[in-house]
């Protein structure tokens, strides 16, 4: 059965968790690829599990998410739960059979994330982690001029990446801010996707210090945090995160001994190229669904027999540099 699915270049899949990144990108994205199925849905509520299902295409659902991974019909698992039951869900699919493709964070700590790797290493399976920025356009242009040399040795990149966030007791989403569950806050949440973006650009980080900050909610987890690094290129990079700012920030600025590089929201993908006196603008919008391009390379990767563009390893390096966040900070 698996040689005529393979033949077909159709991944069959069951989705973990239906909250609000499955609900707007990641369910879309397994409904429309052409080699994706979205066959099964789990959540708690099985009603709540049916409504989505019927929503989004899904054949069947499940209340347990461990009924799903045991159904033969499907080939891979996208994992879209809180951080805290992702080590234990990848273990158990990768255990019955299952690629997966996992949310970001991988997990809430490096332990966790080396378990993952390993379980799906012995059982033969494909991991992914959902870090899709690496497939956005501009972020490909960005690495493309660096490795030219176009602006020289890139000495400094600062990112800022600010959201407000201060939900209410009763918000769903609450969950971000209990350290049990997330494992920590924005820098764990979405800073980790910039410290995905550093690494991928600059390679192999050799040390890493922080300020960490819980002053203006007076959390369990930071409100605002600040990690100063540098790689074995010799690149210093700095990553600020907050939920306290008033003011929304996705920059990315690169500063190197020729020219720069300036991008002012990350999402949009315009760039500025300043060379000299000379200063161009180039503009790499990132698909409409973020998660698309992660989604299809994913896909075509179990189907190729190939490795992930994006795989555990990777996930594995952020949750590396964010424990040292937290234990320097």
């Amino acid at each position: 059965r698996r040689v005529l699915f393979r033949s077909m270049s159709v991944l069959r899949w069951g989705l973990i968790g239906a909250g609000d990144i499955a609900r707007k990108r990641v369910a879309p994205a397994l409904r429309d690829l052409e080699n994706c199925d979205l066959v099964s849905v789990s959540r708690e509520r099985f009603e709540l599990a049916e409504a989505f299902a019927y929503e989004f295409g899904a054949r069947k659902w499940f209340a347990d998410w461990r009924e799903l991974i045991s159904d033969r019909e499907i080939d891979a698992v996208y994992v879209a739960t809180p951080v805290y039951l992702h080590a234990e869900q990848t273990i158990a699919a990768a255990e019955t059979g299952k690629h997966v493709l996992c949310e970001k964070p991988m997990a809430l700590n490096v332990k966790d994330c080396d378990d993952m790797i390993d379980a799906c290493r012995s059982n033969r399976v494909k991991l992914g982690i959902a870090y899709y920025r690496r497939f956005y356009p501009a972020v490909s242009r960005v690495k493309e001029i660096v490795r030219s040399g176009e602006i020289g040795n890139v000495v400094i990149a600062q990112i800022n990446a600010f959201e407000y966030f201060n939900p209410s007791p009763d918000d769903r989403r609450r969950w971000f801010i209990e350290k049990k569950r997330s494992g920590g806050g924005p820098m764990m949440d979405f800073g980790c996707h910039r410290l995905e973006v550093l690494n991928h650009l600059f390679g192999k980080l050799r040390r890493i210090k922080s300020v960490v900050s819980n002053d203006v909610f007076k959390r369990e987890v930071e409100d605002s945090a600040t990690a100063v690094m540098q790689f074995e290129n010799g690149t210093c990079a700095t990553v600020t995160v907050t939920h306290a700012a008033a003011e929304a920030q996705d920059t990315l600025d690169l500063y190197g001994t020729v020219g720069s590089i300036h991008i002012p929201v990350l999402n949009r993908g315009e760039i500025t190229i300043k060379v000299g006196t000379k200063s161009r603008i180039e503009v790499h919008p990132p698909e409409t669904n973020f998660h698309l391009p992660l989604i299809r390379n994913f896909a075509e990767s179990v189907i190729r027999d190939q490795d992930p563009e994006v795989i555990g390893e990777t996930g594995r390096s952020v949750a590396l540099m964010i424990d040292e966040i937290y234990r320097n900070g």
